[in-house]
């Protein structure tokens, strides 16, 4: 198989579940899920106004900065900032969870898998890295700042371009000149 390639300049923005906000879907699974069934689902969400964020059901959320001056993000009564850049936060999505930006819009990374059936681990990266999916993992890598070159597929990815491998693909290293997201998604057995 070929890694599957997904650029951000193909990808059509959308409502959040609660319709206060803007968010562009990355990669879901499976393929054409909406947000009450996905199994995984990663996008890049613009913030430009503090308020709630949607509620998802059974849902664990790992959110990464990568553009702006951050956010304090309330869970469940307890308020945790979020200010530094491509440092991962995870909290259920289930929580009550206010969102007060700290000084103007931001654009964050979000990674949601459904609890009891998909485990997720988001590593940023800022130098060449190997990327060989386990048995029944799918690793997805999206470019948050610079360019990366899958060298064994020899493409080019630029900002907020991802792409999608299986274990039964080749690519062995990625060249960065940047920062990227290397997204672990881990299905349970029937997932």
């Amino acid at each position: 198989m070929a890694p599957r390639t997904l650029r951000a300049s193909e990808r059509t923005p959308a409502s959040w579940k609660n319709g206060t906000g803007v968010t562009t879907e990355v990669a879901v699974h499976p393929e054409g899920a909406g947000t009450g069934d996905f199994a995984w689902r990663v996008s890049v969400a613009d913030v430009a106004d503090s308020g709630p964020f949607s509620t998802f059901d059974g849902v664990d959320r790992i959110i990464t900065l990568v553009d702006g001056p951050g956010m304090v993000l309330t869970v469940d009564g307890t308020p945790h900032v979020v200010d530094a850049p491509y440092e991962p936060f995870a909290f259920p999505g289930d929580a009550v969870t206010e969102c007060r930006l700290l000084n103007g819009p931001i654009v964050d990374f979000n990674v949601m898998v459904r609890r009891g059936g998909t485990t997720a681990r988001v590593r940023i990266e800022r130098s060449d890295t190997s990327v060989r999916p386990d048995a029944g993992t799918r690793v997805l890598v999206v470019v948050l700042e610079g360019t990366a070159l899958l060298h064994g597929a020899s493409v080019r990815l630029g900002r907020l371009d991802a792409v999608l491998l299986s274990d039964e693909d080749p690519v062995d290293t990625i060249g960065v000149d940047g920062v990227l997201a290397v997204v672990d998604l881990v299905g349970e057995p029937g997932h």
